[in-house]
């Protein structure tokens, strides 16, 4: 049993959670009971934003104006169905809090298989002919028993000749590494020079906590190597799963309101989250120029490990940029734990993905949509393009100092 918000729809199209009629902005929450999470039409309307919020009042002031135009009697009718429905609001929280201790229960029957599998990976333990016996899809098709022992003849030569080439093999190379780019979201993330530490990766493991707080961390496991002296590093959620007192009709289910990273002891001149640059300065009156030195945030997978700050005031804004990050984050987060961890296998091989794609449909005029798009973009192009442009460069070299997270 399972939380999983993408076994009913995909992790990247996660809402984000407000309530109806809170003030409260709390989108950069992640809803994880697998119910539709609801989105106000102020957050909908993307043609025109006042506009859209002016439908948003529209539609509540008509929903005031039905409410009070009803008898006395009948508005004393719907409080007492409101009473009923914030219990059976904490009842539905308790079936969520016992579905995660569930889910903490079976994820202990599956962490031996997961060790084993590590072991694996990581070359520790060779798995038996028995335990290696997996029929690929071309023997499921039906061959012939003369193509079969043919075939196993020529499968066996084969091994041979690859058991005498590949000797010093250990384990299953860059598994984790495959992983991360072969799923798109974590393949953004990953920069180059962040394969040859991902390499060092040999496992990621969950460790559920089960209340007070509920959650869940997140553990990386690497081999010792040139960059830090970690030998885990560890991401952890934080979740709640409890009605807010001021609007407790929005509760859709546990969700995740907070991470915290770990810091990593990178070794000298290894940091590669950080990058220098140099800034020529001129000086206003006296026209001299000086060279300064800065130090700036660098694109990579480990900024993965400090996240924003989230305030422990709930009633705390936050802005639009920290809000983005903290629901990416959560997503990524969760998507690991859910996905990736249980199946990472069928990740590592491209099925997983395959499966993923089964979950959506091509909407009728999509393709000529996109062949209109490519086509204009073609047009722009080469409108914009100098004929004798040099070869060479390459996009995002204008270097942009981050916003520390």
């Amino acid at each position: 049993m399972t939380t999983d918000p993408e076994r009913a729809a995909n992790v990247s199209d996660m809402d984000s959670v407000e309530g109806e009629d809170s003030n409260n902005d709390v989108g950069f929450k992640m809803n994880l009971s697998g119910r539709p999470v609801r989105t106000s039409a102020v957050l909908r309307s993307t043609d025109d934003p006042v506009l859209g919020a002016l439908r948003h009042l529209s539609a509540h002031g008509l929903e005031l104006e039905q409410m009070q135009s009803l008898p006395a009697v009948v508005k004393r009718r719907i409080k007492a169905l409101k009473q009923l429905q914030l219990v059976t609001t904490n009842i539905e929280a308790k079936f969520y809090e016992e579905v995660h201790s569930l889910e903490c229960e079976y994820y202990k029957m599956c962490a031996p298989l997961y060790e084993k599998r590590s072991e694996i990976i990581s070359g520790i333990y060779e798995p038996t002919d028995e335990q290696c016996a997996w029929e690929s899809d071309e023997e499921e098709e039906g061959l012939s028993n003369d193509l079969k022992t043919k075939a196993k003849i020529e499968d066996n030569q084969e091994k041979k000749d690859e058991t005498d080439n590949e000797v010093d093999i250990k384990g299953i190379p860059d598994f984790w590494l495959t992983i991360f780019k072969n799923v798109g979201t974590l393949a953004e993330m990953v920069q180059e020079h962040d394969e040859p530490i991902l390499k060092h990766l040999t496992d990621i493991k969950v460790n559920f906590l089960k209340s007070s707080p509920m959650g869940f961390i997140l553990e990386f496991y690497f081999t010792p190597n040139e960059y830090f002296s970690n030998t885990v590093l560890i991401k952890e959620y934080i979740m709640k799963c409890a009605p807010e007192q001021n609007d407790p009709f929005s509760f859709e289910g546990p969700e995740i309101y907070k991470c915290k990273g770990c810091t990593i002891d990178w070794k000298k001149g290894k940091n590669i989250t950080i990058k220098t640059i140099k800034k020529n300065q001129k000086h206003k009156s006296r026209g001299s120029m000086r060279t300064v030195t800065k130090v700036v945030r660098n694109d990579s997978f480990f900024n993965f490990f400090t996240p924003p700050v989230v305030p422990d005031d709930a009633d705390a804004d936050l802005d639009d940029e920290t809000q983005a990050l903290l629901t990416s984050d959560f997503e990524i987060g969760h998507y690991i734990r859910e996905r990736i961890v249980p199946r990472a296998v069928l990740y590592y091989t491209g099925e997983g993905l395959e499966d993923e794609d089964e979950d959506y449909e091509e909407e009728e005029g999509d393709d000529d949509d996109d062949d209109d798009e490519d086509e204009d973009e073609d047009d722009e192009e080469e409108a914009s393009s100098p004929t004798n442009a040099p070869s060479g460069g390459k996009q995002g070299d204008d270097i942009n100092e981050c916003k520390p997270q």
